[in-house]
């Protein structure tokens, strides 16, 4: 068991799941404010939001980026606001566009590696460049881990201040040709951030199947945990996920299995050094 509150980090949208794979999965910028207040009552203090074309094609307008920002704002008052930089999020300097709104936070992939069809590139210049963007707004920035050498690199470019303040990472599992969901792995990623950044605080992912799995590991490691319709559109091998909230509920059940609150939104801000709302 540990005292340190849970943060739940919801991924509402992404930018592969499609309504024709599950009806559920929020598209438009109001279906994804409104899925997301429904997981924010549940209990996810964080939101992770890509947004999409109306094709449902993944998108890099920072209209909508604002709309939902504004949205969100409204309807989720305190909740943590993440955006994504990532590669299907635009080419280039695109996936940093939305950085001038000031989200309270911005993914950030500091290496490359392979997804299921595609190489997942992420330049030296282009992460030295959304690093800088983030400083500059003031976005704090969370290392999407797909590999231990990003939490190396991450290390680095705190110790060099590129990165403000303590990085948030995540460990990403589950993705094919990437890291696999495995414990030994896990737990020495564990080892490294205690190691290389023992004040910084992590989270984990699993895709698809292995959401639960590595939800189950994260808990009573003292991590944060991270599910949502991005990752994951099933509750089990036969049963869609009727909303991002049910992802979340699920989270919590583990949390009360394993005696762990659940951080609310300003003891989230808190643990990850962000500032209050006004």
């Amino acid at each position: 068991m540990t005292e340190k509150p849970c943060i739940i980090c919801v991924a509402i949208t992404g930018s592969v799941p499609m309504k024709a794979d599950n009806p559920a999965v929020p598209t438009t910028v109001e279906e994804q404010i409104e899925s997301t207040h429904e997981a924010f009552e549940a209990g996810a203090a964080i939101c992770h939001a890509h947004v999409r074309n109306d094709d449902e094609t993944p998108s890099s307008d920072p209209e909508k980026f604002a709309r939902l920002k504004e949205g969100l704002e409204k309807h989720c008052p305190g909740m943590i606001i993440q955006f994504s930089t990532g590669g299907r999020s635009g080419a280039g300097k695109e996936r940093g566009g939305h950085l001038p709104l000031r989200p309270d936070m911005a993914s950030l992939s500091v290496g490359s590696n392979n997804f299921p069809t595609r190489v997942y590139e992420n330049p030296p210049d282009l992460v030295e460049w959304l690093a800088s963007e983030m400083l500059t707004y003031d976005v704090k920035p969370e290392i999407e881990a797909f590999d231990l050498s990003h939490i190396h690199h991450a290390a680095l470019m705190h110790r060099q201040g590129k990165l403000a303040d303590y990085p948030y990472v995540q460990f990403v599992m589950g993705v094919k040709n990437a890291m696999p969901v495995d414990r030994p792995t896990f737990d020495f990623y564990i080892e490294t951030m205690k190691r290389l950044l023992p004040n910084s605080e992590w989270c984990a992912a699993g895709i698809g199947k292995d959401q639960i799995t590595v939800n189950e590991w994260t808990v009573p490691a003292g991590g944060h945990a991270r599910c949502g319709l991005e990752d994951n559109i099933r509750l089990d091998k036969n049963t869609l996920a009727p909303s991002n909230a049910a992802l979340v509920k699920r989270v919590v059940e583990i949390c009360d299995k394993h005696e762990r609150p659940v951080a609310t939104w300003q003891q989230a801000r808190d643990i990850l050094g962000l500032k209050q709302p006004a």
